[in-house]
């Protein structure tokens, strides 16, 4: 006989995995083992006589397929009424696996760098009838400030993260060969466009130097002219005189924090800690990343972008390995998907939207819902199984 278990009640305590009060995963173990011990059956040994074959006794597609779903349920009901952070969920790929994860039941912070559509994502999950709730929440991955404060609001309203979605990305159309220096540090520092006021302050008049003109700053935060911090502190880059005033070209955020690479890091670190301090031992971490950080894509354009999927795919194993040298049962993953229709293609060609378009028509993309079926089923997959990355694109794309 293969060792399958036949029908049976399971005791919490005895096969469920229940091994004391020390952290939250033992209830959770022992709610979903006995959920699945009761939809398993004996399964039969290849030379069992009057059982001529497996199928006859898993029964029909439906019933297996049933059984399937019982399963997956049993696993995500232990995530019920727990908190998972989601960032970049306004839209595409974040959008849907903050709805995905409502309708089973969590509790949903979505960040953001702007709110309104995750506003009206929260009011449809909720006219829907989903059990979870979704909570918006504006905040900037390129300020470092910014992520602690939402880490200890999260903290103070919700006690702490349990899972962490690392959703946020950027990408620009700039080649290795005759890509622009500002295009790079865009992609890798992902410095976000605001306003062009927000990037014009008076230089300080009476000091040395100072003329009182608009100008832009240099990334340090003090006038190019006068070398001292102007009165508006959001102000940063820039390369432009107190005397030539206020020509602004491509203003950017002040941060300039690597939002790709280093906010992919920072928000992991508080969620690991949030966890630990509650003793909170099953936490998870997932970093969408793309299949573009496991091979290089032939694309030019996409070359340096590659680059920054690649630190992905090297921090979620790193961060795996932390996590097993702490000792905990907290987990990491990597998703990686292939073409996923969304805004991205016209993100990464916007000077050439045709050719955008044509990345999602001449074959039959992801879905965002396909990327969010992925996290679902990494979440529901029981605590022992540490699933290090999911690598799934179109059946048509190539590479």
């Amino acid at each position: 006989m293969w060792p399958f278990a036949e029908q049976r009640r399971v005791e919490p305590g005895a096969e469920a995995g229940q091994s004391g009060g020390r952290s939250r995963r033992s209830p959770d173990w022992a709610r979903s083992g006995a959920v699945a011990a009761v939809v398993t059956r004996e399964w039969p040994g290849p030379y069992d006589p009057g059982q001529s074959s497996a199928i006859q006794v898993l029964g029909s597609p439906g019933e297996v397929g049933g059984r399937l779903g019982t399963l997956a349920r049993a696993g995500m009901e232990r995530w019920r009424d727990r908190l998972a952070l989601v960032t970049g969920a306004s839209g595409g790929v974040g959008a849907a696996v903050a709805r995905a994860l409502v309708q089973q039941g969590l509790k949903v912070v979505g960040r953001a760098r702007t709110v309104s559509n995750i506003e009206e994502l929260a009011a449809e999950c909720k006219s829907a009838g989903y059990p979870g709730t979704l909570t918006p929440y504006r905040c900037d991955l390129s300020n470092e400030e910014d992520i602690l404060s939402m880490f200890s609001a999260v903290r103070s309203q919700h006690s702490g993260v349990d899972i962490c979605i690392n959703n946020a990305g950027l990408a620009r159309p700039d080649t290795l060969l005759s890509g622009s220096t500002g295009g790079w540090k865009d992609m890798f520092n992902r410095r976000e466009r605001r306003p062009a006021e927000s990037f014009i302050a008076a230089c300080p008049r009476g000091l040395k130097g100072g003329t009182g003109k608009a100008q832009r700053l240099v990334g340090s935060g003090l006038c190019f002219g006068c070398h001292r911090p102007p009165p508006n502190r959001r102000v940063l880059c820039g390369s432009i005189t107190c005397s030539e005033g206020p020509k602004l070209e491509t203003p950017h955020c002040p941060s300039g924090l690597r939002v790709n690479v280093l906010a992919l890091s920072i928000c992991p670190r508080g969620a690991s800690q949030s966890m630990r301090e509650r003793k909170v031992d099953d936490g998870h971490t997932i970093n969408i990343n793309s299949m573009s950080g496991h091979q290089v894509p032939p694309q030019s354009v996409a070359h340096f972008y590659s680059a920054t999927k690649y630190a992905v795919t090297a921090l979620t194993e790193g961060l795996r390995q932390e996590l097993r040298e702490a000792q905990t049962h907290i987990r990491a993953t990597c998703i990686s998907p292939g073409v996923v229709e969304t805004q991205f293609a016209f993100k990464l060609q916007d000077k050439d939207p045709e050719k955008a378009a044509a990345t999602y028509e001449h074959m039959k993309c992801l879905k965002p819902e396909d990327v969010a079926k992925a996290v679902i089923y990494v979440l529901s997959t029981p605590p022992h199984v540490q699933i290090g990355d999911i690598q799934m694109r179109p059946t048509e794309q190539v590479t």
